[in-house]
């Protein structure tokens, strides 16, 4: 399985009493695939899977795609504390329409390379489905090592790694000694840096609201080998990514860039908050900015291609 483009860890929109509304969910999926994004990951940590239940989120996969028919692929997730649980969630994602699996780290009991390789197999052996792995050891604990990758590799099913820890170093080790596996962008602010070494695709929570914004960035780089107009988006988005992260308001800011772009968001569920008049107000700022800035690289670059076609 080719992993290309620009991937959407989708949203759970939850209406005040803490349901999920399907209603705007499935309309948000809807406005994504017209978008142009390229898959949709279901169940990931920007969907608030740990405050989901087994059967809520194989409801959300299996209305997805409906949804989404043949027009885009599903990464569906498969994180948990109890590894019984991740085996009963591949199993029901390989019955309701998962193209892929999203294997991560039990997070909490910092298994060894090997503990963390037999999880995985285990996982694979439960669906029979290609898998992108989520080495994210900021959140897990742990760091899916040479000794994890070469001992999955065992299985032709493990070719992706969405890779999150900010280490430069191994994003240059996964593509120079694991190029059977595809590395997938999973550290935002380091979208131009993989694209430069080669990565070809972006898991990326800022598609949910600015999603040709993150389509433009792949094409730039991956698609039309322009590296100079990559690096003044990427510059444009960089303020955006700083507001994501701080302050542990992640997915309440994303959710909020869904309201701002139209659509509904919802809340989120507990522990989490929403956010502050202040931190609306400097969203709102940043995205505005944003699109802005990206627009008008868009329209120049666009203009040079079509004034050199004359020529």
């Amino acid at each position: 399985m080719k992993f290309e483009g620009i991937y959407t860890p989708v949203i759970t929109p939850f209406r005040d009493d803490s349901s999920i509304d399907f209603d705007a969910y499935l309309t948000h999926i809807n406005h994504l695939i017209e978008s142009g994004v390229h898959g949709l990951m279901i169940g990931g940590t920007t969907g608030e899977y740990y405050v989901e239940s087994h059967d809520e989120r194989v409801e959300l996969l299996s209305e997805a795609r409906k949804v989404v028919g043949d027009k885009a692929q599903i990464i569906f997730g498969t994180g948990s504390l109890d590894p019984k649980a991740s085996l009963k969630l591949a199993e029901d994602g390989a019955k309701n329409g998962a193209d892929a699996l999203l294997i991560a780290t039990p997070p909490y009991s910092l298994p060894t390379q090997r503990e963390l390789s037999l999880h995985a197999l285990s996982i694979d052996r439960a669906a029979n489905l290609p898998v992108m792995l989520y080495n994210y050891p900021d959140r897990m604990g742990v760091n899916m090592e040479e000794e994890f990758l070469d001992r999955v590799c065992q299985s032709k099913n493990f070719c992706g790694i969405k890779e999150s820890s900010g280490d430069i170093n191994r994003l240059h080790m996964l593509l120079r000694d694991y190029p059977h596996i595809q590395t997938s962008c999973g550290m935002d602010d380091q979208a131009l840096e993989f694209f430069a070494w080669g990565a070809r695709s972006w898991v990326c929570a800022g598609s949910n609201f600015l999603p040709k914004e993150h389509i433009a960035l792949y094409e730039a780089c991956v698609l039309e080998n322009d590296f100079e107009k990559g690096r003044r988006i990427m510059s444009s988005m960089l303020p955006l990514m700083r507001v994501l992260e701080q302050g542990g308001k992640f997915i309440q800011s994303v959710k909020y860039g869904v309201t701002l772009d139209g659509r509904f968001a919802g809340t989120v569920r507990k522990p989490l908050r929403g956010l502050n008049k202040d931190d609306k107000r400097q969203m709102e700022q940043v995205v505005r900015t944003l699109k802005t800035t990206i627009a008008s690289i868009l329209d120049e670059t666009s203009s040079k291609t079509s004034t050199k076609a004359k020529k």
